[in-house]
């Protein structure tokens, strides 16, 4: 056993640190595990439960004084690890409601819905938690809680807010029945449309009375 495993795992279970990291290690397996597809059918509410948990790390992490790191300069903690085969396997089970409309400050005024997709997002989230834990797992406590405060206000703090919203919408309108239209033409890699286009296409689509149900897929 290394020296920083002994120190992470001596660690008091009532400390702080401990307790966020506990939190974050929670949400990246169990996000992990999702994406493996062994459960297709549970998708949405199973990432709306982790992202719901996560942000409640995120909320202690809000309220806590400023975490001032050890050292000026951070770290190096070496690449990050690569999430591109969690993102394509996230994307593949939530392909008929990956994408969706979010606005990303509410209190800009006259600020136009974007479309963003939760696989996007989630692999995004995983990142900076995974870079957090490097530095956790490597003994450096403090600069582990400053990099997931700092990076929770600054990125993944409002992207899982976001995706958050768009997991409780999907399961909204399929628990109460309520149609919920396919985004269809709406992409965010369509690199022929303008910001302006997009950002009135997902507004437009979100806003409109539908037709069909949308379906979860099932998995095949």
């Amino acid at each position: 056993m290394s020296d920083a495993t002994l120190h992470v795992t001596s660690q008091n279970p009532d400390d702080f640190s401990v307790q966020i990291a506990d939190q974050i290690e929670s949400f990246l397996v169990a996000v992990t595990e999702v994406a493996r597809g062994d459960e297709p059918g549970s998708t949405v509410p199973f990432l709306l439960l982790e992202v719901s948990q996560l942000l409640l790390a995120g909320g202690r992490l809000g309220a806590h004084e400023d975490l001032v790191p050890d050292e000026r300069y951070e770290p190096d903690t070496g690449p990050d690890p690569d999430v591109d085969g969690l993102r394509e396997n996230l994307a593949r089970l939530l392909e008929p409601v990956d994408v969706y409309s979010e606005v990303f400050d509410p209190y800009e005024p006259r600020k136009a819905p974007v479309p963003a997709r939760i696989s996007d997002d989630l692999a995004d989230v995983i990142t900076d938690l995974r870079h957090g834990m490097a530095h956790y797992r490597a003994g450096r406590t403090t600069e582990a809680l400053w990099w997931w405060q700092f990076s929770y206000f600054s990125n993944w703090g409002p992207t899982a807010s976001a995706v958050l919203r768009a997991l409780q919408s999907v399961l909204i309108h399929v628990r109460l029945n309520q149609p919920l239209q396919e985004l269809d033409g709406l992409d965010t890699d369509q690199s022929d449309m303008g910001d302006e286009t997009l950002e009135f296409e997902a507004g437009r689509v979100m806003a409109e009375e539908i037709g069909e149900p949308l379906r979860i897929r099932q998995g095949r």
